[in-house]
């Protein structure tokens, strides 16, 4: 099982803890056999201890403190992920009403001294308030400058007059060998600034997580409070976010590699959301029985299965069963990698694509599309959207069109409405049980066919009034909602 590494609050509060130095292995007598041990070995055997490593970096790992919000999302749609937010993925027995505001804790770190720090997106979704603490004593309110779900990485900005921030930086992911010694710190069930230390176990690891998985996998130990915290390499550069465990202590932890967060940054940074390309295909792997009834001379690629229909692909010409083996002069090894080497490229750019189609190699030229928001995440509209805005001032919703590639995913019956993206706690929105993921679809008694529609009859409604909503839920059915505009 695996399970997202965010503590509730409170966990462990007032335990003694003892700390145990690191041992490294016994250095034997010299000996020929010993002598002619390989570099990498010797190495090992070299590395009496970690402690200037971790006093140089510590001071920039913060403790991540949130009050959040509950959703009817919370906890994805893989059953597999728990994010131990708030007494672990629910904050009860499933069946029983959340409460609207719960506290939880995670781990990050500072990367410039402006105050901007990385965390996963998972450790701040839903927050109502944002409270960063440094290992020096120190603690700043915090604001989210941008997320991107889909991968879990989450910016922040904190907040008054920052200076002297210690701060890390960003290593080289794809430098790091299976083997090589990595170290975890962070805020496991409170304790925080705790050291845990291991190796590269594997790479590219795919947890069903997301689209774009492509994961480190540790031993180091990484507990219910490290989401968010940074996975080092000796030389005291971030290798990895430290985003996900597999349930039951078997002491196996995934991070999101530092190239993936070097990549994305750009854009969270100016402006808090990632646009990513899109070909609008499905794919598979291709693997060595298809190869071979395909009768292809390579066995890695990625399989087309579809092309959605006015696509980048569809109008490239590409079809059902080719098989992309490049992309720009880079080896495709699976379906998988396709979908990320594509994500990170700019939309309305082009690519090459080396395909095999009837055992023929060829290539094809295709401008790539903007991917659409195919979860149903509702990404924020920009800042300042005056049909936003007003509904979420007046009462705290916030709203966004609805994509039609959701409408199909979800199986939903209407094709047009407004998509709840965001509801402040406390708040007439709240009250009248509306949360993000439904779709308001009609408002007394009449079609709601926008965002922008719904948010100017909010706008307009008189003070004192009641509107009447029917929402539709993903998968569920329909409900009527009473909104009462103050």
């Amino acid at each position: 099982m695996i399970n997202r590494p965010t503590r509730p609050r409170g966990a462990f509060a007032g335990a003694l803890i003892l700390t145990l130095p690191l041992l490294a292995p016994a250095q034997p007598a010299s000996t020929p056999a010993n002598n002619a041990l390989q570099p990498a070995t010797r190495e090992a055997q070299a590395l009496p201890s970690l402690a200037p490593l971790v006093e140089s970096v510590k001071g920039a790992v913060v403790n991540v403190d949130v009050q959040a919000k509950a959703s009817m999302s919370e906890g994805g749609e893989n059953p597999l992920m728990d994010r131990f937010f708030g007494g672990g993925g629910g904050g009860g027995p499933r069946g029983q009403r959340r409460e609207p505001v719960r506290q939880g804790a995670g781990s990050g770190f500072i990367i410039d001294s402006k105050g901007l720090v990385l965390t996963n997106n998972h450790v701040i979704e839903g927050a109502v308030s944002i409270r960063v603490r440094l290992d020096d004593g120190r603690s700043f309110d915090a604001e989210i400058v941008g997320r991107d779900p889909l991968t879990d990485v989450a910016l922040l900005r904190l907040k008054g007059k920052v200076d002297g921030l210690p701060t890390v930086k960003l290593g080289d992911s794809d430098g790091m060998r299976v083997g090589d010694w990595v170290v975890a710190i962070g805020n496991p069930f409170g304790l925080a600034s705790s050291v845990s230390s291991g190796i590269l176990s594997a790479r590219a690891r795919d947890i069903h997580s997301g689209p774009y998985d492509d994961f480190l996998q540790t031993d180091a130990a990484i507990n219910p409070g490290n989401s968010g915290g940074p996975l080092f390499n000796l030389k005291g550069e971030v290798v990895g976010i430290n985003t996900a465990i597999v349930g039951g202590g078997t002491g196996i932890g995934f991070a999101v590699p530092s190239n993936l967060v070097k990549a994305l940054l750009p854009q969270l940074e100016k402006d808090g959301a990632v646009t990513r390309a899109w070909l609008g295909i499905g794919i598979q792997d291709l693997t060595g029985d298809l190869a071979k009834a395909l009768a292809l001379p390579v066995n890695a690629g990625a399989i087309v299965s579809e092309v959605n229909d006015n696509s980048p692909a569809s109008k490239a010409g590409l079809r059902s069963d080719d098989v992309i083996v490049s992309i720009d002069g880079r080896k495709v090894a699976s379906g998988g990698e396709l979908t990320r080497t594509v994500a990170l490229k700019k939309p309305g750019s082009t690519s090459t694509l080396d395909v095999f189609r009837d055992g023929k190699r060829q290539e094809l030229k295709v401008q790539l599309g903007t991917r659409p928001d195919l979860e149903g995440l509702g990404l924020r509209q920009k800042k300042g959207a005056e049909g936003e805005e007003s509904s979420k001032a007046r009462v705290g919703v916030s709203l966004s069109n609805l994509d039609p590639r959701m409408v199909e995913r979800t199986g939903m019956k209407s094709a047009k409405g407004a998509l709840v993206t965001d509801v402040l706690p406390g708040s007439p929105a709240e009250s009248a049980q509306l949360e993000p993921g439904m779709v308001v679809v009609e408002v007394d008694r009449k079609p709601v066919g926008s965002a922008e529609e719904l948010a100017k009859t909010i706008r307009k409604a008189p003070a004192g009034s009641t509107l009447l909503l029917r929402v539709e839920v993903p998968r569920g059915g329909r409900y009527l909602r009473a909104l009462r505009v103050p």
